[in-house]
């Protein structure tokens, strides 16, 4: 669809001046939080400072400009401050908004409020927000809640669940199979694409030609297999595979390169065949993902096999997606121990009654075990948001930040000489003459200098009663926003 301006909280937004670009935003005055302040300007001035300043934020390019004295034009203004927090609430909290909204979100600005997050339970109430300024939500209350596929399937064929969003496994599809009336199944891709980002700063990979040899080893298809089957794959940086102008871009590699720019690299083999780096240490990785996505410790776990196979020693590490995205540090904790019960990859959305996810089973082997003390990550499972502004979620991406407040984590912040300009030119000129250019180039330029391997789009299933078909309609929805768009509009379905 096409970007509205949300007219419950700005009556206006327009660009009023280009020398300097200035955009000019008129708030409603009766927007408010739940807690009773008003939605105001100092909401914008804390999401642009903690999206400028945050480590392991996502599409932060527009809001970096901001503070850019050479006031460049964004245009794409109008993705920005889509998603105001409260900043009377978070700007003191504890922990910044990453410790604020861990466990729920203390005020609403829009139809609904989330009210409960029970993690044993596995369950997020939601309910209608009677502050709402706008036209109300018509649902008292939409509850989401964490299932297996058998469960899932009882409570549609019973009339408990309306509408689920689980894992598209065969043991899902079985346990759909058998519910009467049969549901009705679309798959929905979801905003990410996952991909391995690999530190390019320091350490083993810090080499141009060793990530070079790595793209070379990696078999991105078997990983996505292992991991997740149905996805789709992602041969490119910048656009996501579900999105009509995907157009792959990878080139073709030849395997028997990768013992060759490792050589070049001042890598060398042992008589065990295992490889060694240019100070004669075996040559050993630190593998990361986050302890509470399984699919992505199951990438993490095929992605550690292959590099074993290949010769190159390699430790898996699960900590908080916290604590891998935004420390230059993380705990050695290993997968075997890192995943909990309730950490399921994704939630089931049902409408006033329950709801089911598929279960996915989280990999428990790490190749060697981690150290006692704190590790610092070669490569990362990530997921990397797509669906919105490619240009600016490329720059976001991949571009500089040497301006700016240093950011740990991985990927640590690097600036290319060479890929910059381009990226520069696609976020302030998204439609020149130049573009598809400067985009053909730009993707050229990431699969030779590697700061990431892209894998697959992740998938669900979207799947639906009849009755709740009548009243709500739901489909994928938009890929930026997924398919509870317009929940606020939703009816009870009949019993």
């Amino acid at each position: 669809g096409n970007l509205q301006l949300d007219r419950t909280v700005a009556t206006s937004a327009a660009v009023i001046s280009d020398d300097p670009f200035t955009v000019s935003y008129e708030l409603d005055l009766q927007a408010s939080w739940t807690s009773g302040a008003p939605i105001a300007a100092e909401d914008f001035v804390y999401l642009w400072e903690r999206m400028r300043d945050e480590p392991g934020v996502a599409d932060a390019a527009g809001y970096r400009l901001i503070t850019d004295v050479r006031s460049r034009p964004y245009p794409a203004w109008n993705t920005l401050f889509a998603n105001l927090l409260p900043a009377h609430l978070l700007k003191d909290a504890p922990g910044s908004w990453t410790g604020a909204l861990a466990n729920g979100f203390p005020a609403s600005g829009g139809p609904f409020r989330v009210v409960s997050v029970d993690r044993a339970r596995g369950e997020v109430l939601l309910t209608r927000n009677d502050q709402y300024w706008g036209t109300p939500a018509t649902l008292d209350r939409l509850l989401l809640r964490r299932l297996d596929g058998v469960a899932m399937a009882d409570g549609l064929g019973v009339g408990d669940v309306d509408v689920a969003l689980p894992e598209p496994t065969d043991a899902v599809r079985t346990a759909l199979s058998g519910v009467t009336p049969p549901p009705r199944t679309e798959v929905a891709p979801r905003p990410v694409v996952t991909d391995l980002a690999l530190r390019t700063d320091t350490g083993p990979l810090a080499d141009t030609r060793v990530r070079q040899a790595l793209a070379v080893v990696i078999d991105r298809a078997a990983v996505r297999a292992a991991a997740a089957p149905e996805a789709l794959a992602a041969d490119a940086f910048g656009v996501a595979p579900s999105e009509p102008e995907y157009v792959p871009t990878a080139p073709s590699s030849r395997p028997s390169t990768a013992a060759a720019l490792l050589r070049g690299a001042g890598w060398s083999r042992d008589d065990e065949g295992r490889w060694r780096t240019p100070d004669g240490e075996p040559a050993r990785l630190v593998v990361g993902a986050p302890a509470d996505r399984a699919t992505d410790l199951a990438v993490a776990a095929n992605l550690a096999t292959q590099l074993v196979a290949a010769g190159i020693d390699v430790t898996v590490v699960a900590p908080s997606g916290v604590e891998l995205f935004g420390a230059p540090t993380v705990p050695p904790t290993p997968p075997s121990t890192a995943a909990s019960a309730d950490a399921q990859p994704t939630p089931t959305t049902t409408v006033g009654s329950t709801g089911a996810a598929g279960a996915t089973a989280t990999p428990t082997t790490a190749p060697t075990a981690a150290p006692a003390a704190g590790v610092t990550v070669d490569i990362a499972v990530r997921p990397r948001t797509v669906g919105g502004d490619s240009a600016s979620e490329l720059a976001s991406t991949f571009g500089c930040t040497a301006a700016l407040p240093a950011r740990p984590g991985v990927p640590a912040p690097t600036c290319s000489e060479s890929l910059q300009p381009l990226l520069d030119d696609l976020v302030s000129d998204p439609d020149g003459s130049d573009t598809a250019a400067n985009r053909e180039a730009v993707e050229k330029l990431l699969w030779e200098q590697v700061p990431a391997l892209p894998l697959f789009q992740p998938v669900t299933l979207v799947v639906s009663t009849p009755g709740a078909d009548a009243v709500t309609a739901v489909g994928p929805g938009p890929l930026t926003t997924g398919p509870l768009t317009g929940a606020q509009r939703w009816t009870e379905p009949p019993r």
